[in-house]
């Protein structure tokens, strides 16, 4: 089994231990772990049924720059520009957009590090870079570059530092 899909499957149920058992338990009854299966192990069997759950539940992710530990926190409605790059541990819930500009000087796709939570509703739009450690409130609106260890929220984005800004948030990271 892909060690990537490991990570994500210990965090998205919380810390359960990748056994067969517990795959095919989780696998019948969460499809968040059917949707990171089907996104981890590409083929033309799985592609199809990728293509049924991004219907299903508005999910536009296709991007092949996701980190490993990707947690979908209600995984509705969620669009990933296919040209974005997210890192490592990163909670991304309802509603988000993480987009392209197509003019001006931020003309691109964002780059997030590690261990990022981003809440429901938030847009992250253009070329920026949004540092490690970072918690996006919900509603929020993100076109300019984030510092890590931040804690960022509204519309303007307002910045502040906390260097423990996603303690509590960023949970059942396996140890390195």
């Amino acid at each position: 089994m892909n060690s990537i899909f490991k990570t994500d499957f210990y965090r998205v149920t919380n810390g359960k231990k990748y056994t067969f058992f517990n795959f095919i338990k989780y696998f019948i009854r969460n499809h968040e772990v059917r949707f990171l299966y089907f996104y981890r192990h590409q083929n033309i069997c799985n592609k199809l049924f990728l293509r049924k759950m991004k219907i299903k539940y508005g999910l536009e992710i296709n991007s092949n720059n996701i980190g490993a530990g990707f947690c979908l926190g209600h995984p509705y409605l969620i669009t990933i520009n296919p040209n974005a790059i997210i890192g490592k541990n990163c909670n991304i819930h309802k509603g988000v957009t993480i987009g392209q500009e197509n003019r001006g000087k931020r003309k691109g796709s964002p780059k997030i590090g590690n261990e990022v939570w981003i809440g429901i509703n938030a847009t992250i739009v253009g070329n920026v870079n949004i540092g490690n450690n970072v918690l996006i409130a919900a509603n929020s609106f993100v076109n300019c570059d984030i510092p890590s260890n931040s804690i960022v929220y509204g519309n303007p984005c307002i910045i502040k530092a906390n260097e423990n800004a996603t303690k509590g948030y960023i949970n059942y990271i396996e140890s390195k």
